[in-house]
């Protein structure tokens, strides 16, 4: 059993296209009957807002039809967790918000401070209520992320690559991630070198000690950066060896004002082979 994993949130969102299928939820759930914990479910819809005061009766009803029927859909995949859950043997509640942009992502970011760990769906899409939610759970709920990303719905976590480099994001992560290094058969921490300077980062061979005493055995790797690119460097690794899941410290910038995602951890999630535990 996993510890100290015992509340797990899933999100997932209903944008009304009925094209997306959360690998989120199964994954979650899947989690959280290996761990014993209990589970919430957001099933989340977007409130749509009339853009302008003066709009006439005709703009309005269309946009009440539209947000009567996002919410239905939303409520209805809340009974489809709440049913999947029963199945798994997961206990679970689950919540079906209907709120506009910024009233969910504060909310969802706050619903999951009370949470050991959430669980999203890795979206592509940098302007997305999905990536929104990723990065409001980052940045603001002091607690780690799990994105899965399509097509994984089973949870594993035998082989983890931890990528290290010695900051302070990835000894958070490493820490964060410590009940599923505990439970792995395969440890390993990858230095990827070349793309810049590591003198002054603690080395994968001095943290690795400290991992022993937690009861986990790490294999310490350093891999020279394919192309520049050390997401490309990180997906090849995890494919090569059959990761089951990608444990790193997520990076920010400030641009124009605004905090964004760091080129690496924007790369992974923009398309992510296996799941991404992420801490910031």
């Amino acid at each position: 059993m996993l510890e100290n994993i015992r509340s797990i949130l899933i999100g997932i969102t209903e944008e009304g296209d009925g094209e997306e299928r959360s690998s989120a939820l199964p994954y979650g759930l899947a989690l959280a009957r290996e761990a014993g914990a209990h589970v919430t479910v957001q099933a989340a819809s977007l409130k749509v807002i009339a853009p302008y005061s003066f709009v006439s009766d005709f703009a309005e009803g269309l946009v009440a039809t539209e947000n009567r029927r996002l919410d239905a859909l939303a409520h209805a995949a809340a009974d489809a967790s709440q049913r999947a859950a029963a199945a798994s043997g997961v206990a679970c509640i689950s919540q079906a918000p209907h709120l506009t942009y910024p009233d969910l992502i504060g909310s969802f970011a706050s619903l999951a401070r009370a949470h050991d760990l959430t669980v999203l769906d890795a979206e592509p899409i940098a302007l997305a209520v999905d990536r929104g939610l990723i990065e409001a759970v980052l940045m603001d709920s002091g607690r780690p992320l799990m994105v899965v990303p399509p097509g994984r719905e089973a949870f594993a976590a035998d082989r983890i690559v931890v990528a290290w480099d010695g900051s302070a994001k990835a000894a958070r992560a490493l820490n964060d991630a410590l009940p599923f290094l505990r439970a792995a058969t395969q440890v390993e921490l990858v230095s990827v070198t070349g793309e810049k300077d590591l003198a002054h980062t603690l080395p994968g061979a001095e943290i690795a000690p400290h991992l022993t005493r937690h009861g986990v055995t790490a294999t310490v790797l350093a891999l020279p950066v394919l192309d520049g690119d050390v997401a490309e460097t990180l997906r090849n690794h995890a494919h090569l060896t059959r990761a089951d899941m990608i444990v790193m410290g997520a990076y920010v910038h400030s641009r124009l004002r605004e905090m964004v995602l760091g080129g690496t951890t924007q790369s992974l999630l923009k398309n992510a082979s296996v799941p991404l535990f992420l801490s910031y």
